[in-house]
């Protein structure tokens, strides 16, 4: 497992440069991924501008900051994302503004598509869903996982699929206005947890 996430983490993105590929890609038409459609296309776009909105308006929450400073020793956030993912530009920003508060966690992204054999490492329940966060210490032991979704989203789509069989275009609307009322206030409480488990 180590070997797997050694060689991903030499394939990784900073934040910042992740967004620029992203960018780039879409001045070409294209998304990330071996895969290329019009629709991928687009939700790219969508997300390019929804994780521009988010950088600015994201806020990490005294207690949390709180949580994100009991981190002492050098840890690695090796996220599998890509730019066409809804949940990936709803929690990405979120993640990235936590990272900041602590020189001590280092945010590396990498593309799911060109590290599949990580990704199967890390499936959520069979699927290769996104993203993914690895958390790791120097020595690459895993600290603690986290993903696709904040907890409370998990569960609508749980209830949802369970009621309907599978997730359609209305939940996925409705799952997007969830995103946008709770502010990453639920993927905060979900670290804060996994933080105080990991110390």
């Amino acid at each position: 497992m180590k070997d797997i996430i050694k060689k991903s983490l030499q394939k990784t993105y900073t934040y910042q440069a992740y967004k620029d590929l992203v960018k780039t890609l879409l001045l070409e038409g294209k998304s990330t991924g071996p895969n290329q459609s019009e629709d991928l296309t687009n939700y790219s776009l969508l997300n390019d501008k929804r994780m521009k909105r988010l950088d600015k308006t994201i806020k990490i929450f005294d207690d949390t900051k709180q949580f994100l400073k009991t981190i002492k020793s050098p840890q690695t956030w090796l996220v599998l994302t890509e730019g066409w993912c809804g949940d990936a530009a709803q929690n990405l920003p979120v993640i990235h503004k936590m990272t900041e508060v602590n020189s001590n966690i280092n945010l590396q992204l990498v593309l799911r598509d060109e590290n599949l054999e990580l990704m199967d490492l890390f499936l959520t329940n069979g699927g290769r869903s996104i993203p993914k966060l690895i958390a790791l210490d120097k020595d690459l032991n895993i600290l603690f996982t986290w993903g696709p979704r904040p907890q409370t989203a998990t569960n609508m789509v749980l209830d949802y699929k369970t009621k309907h069989g599978s997730l359609d275009a209305q939940f996925k609307q409705d799952l997007q206005v969830w995103y946008n009322k709770d502010k990453g206030e639920s993927i905060q409480n979900d670290f804060k947890e996994l933080i105080n488990k990991s110390i």
